[in-house]
């Protein structure tokens, strides 16, 4: 094949590989916590599916999907070393999902933080497994394929991964509620109004903040309604003076971004909560997490 051939059969390699790259991102991003991670992973696709024998694919999407997943899998082990060595509480990268709600997927399953948390106890197969089938709509025989697996054997990788889940999952409000839930205590957090925040918390409510070491972050979740109001009492004075507010959808959920004054992220916060109210309190401020907010 000439130059211009080679060229043009470039061209359609990355026509192919931009149609469905939102999808092998939703899917690096779902198995690692890490939208920087997902991003490298992506790139290494890329790289490969441009050294690969083409013309012998014959669903491309499909084989790009299965390279993104099997490549997934290895990273998520050394990913899960990396967090043993971590300084304090380790939280997964917020995503920006205002633009594409389900980030690529065909549906929002897997995004939000509380599944997210839940999903690094599992393994990396059963969790390749949920991602395929409850995200991206797998049948379990396609997954079968993807993970070099039986299908009886993915049937009993998602059921094992449904009932880890669902053992520590508590049933989340609705979209508007954890908005206001989140407005409602950001506005008390930042008067110190420790009845106000009471009245929101639920009785084993845990603050958990993601700063990798930074001064001035909490190193321990902070449990208990009594010790998170004390908390956030104390920090008050200080640590809202130099706070803007700007309100984003990340994850599938809406989080405060926290700017200084002139401009610069400091962090994300946000919230879940249940009918028993705001069960955990997130404070994102390592700042290699923030690029993607």
């Amino acid at each position: 094949m000439g130059e211009a051939g080679d060229t043009q059969d470039l061209d359609r390699a990355a026509e192919v590989f931009t149609q469905v790259r939102p999808r092998l991102f939703g899917i690096a991003y779902r198995m690692l916590s890490s939208a920087a991670e997902a991003e490298d992973l992506v790139q290494e696709v890329w790289l490969r599916w441009q050294g690969a024998d083409r013309a012998a694919v014959v669903n491309p999407a499909a084989f790009l999907a299965t390279m993104a997943t099997r490549l997934s899998i290895n990273a998520l082990k050394s990913a899960r070393a990396r967090h043993e060595t971590y300084v304090g509480p380790w939280l997964p990268e917020p995503v920006d999902t205002s633009a594409d709600p389900y980030l690529g997927a065909e549906r929002g399953e897997a995004l939000e933080f509380a599944t997210l948390l839940l999903m690094e106890k599992l393994t990396p197969h059963e969790r390749a497994a949920y991602v395929l089938r409850e995200a991206f709509d797998y049948p379990y025989a396609q997954i079968a394929e993807v993970l070099r697996a039986t299908e009886p054997a993915v049937r009993q990788l998602v059921s094992r991964a449904r009932r880890h889940l669902a053992d520590g999952k508590r049933t989340p409000v609705t979209a508007a509620a954890q908005r206001e839930l989140l407005s409602t205590f950001v506005t008390a957090a930042r008067s110190g109004d420790t009845t106000a925040l009471e009245r929101l918390f639920a009785a084993d409510v845990t603050s958990v903040s993601d700063g990798n070491g930074a001064v001035r972050v909490a190193r321990r979740p902070i449990v208990g309604v009594p010790r998170v109001t004390r908390f956030l009492a104390t920090i008050a004075p200080w640590f809202w003076a130099d706070i803007e507010v700007r309100w984003a959808r990340t994850n599938g959920q809406w989080s405060a971004v926290l700017l200084h004054r002139d401009g610069t992220r400091y962090g994300v916060l946000t919230v879940t909560a249940s009918a028993d109210g705001i069960d955990r309190v997130l404070w994102i401020v390592n700042p290699d997490k923030l690029t993607a907010v």
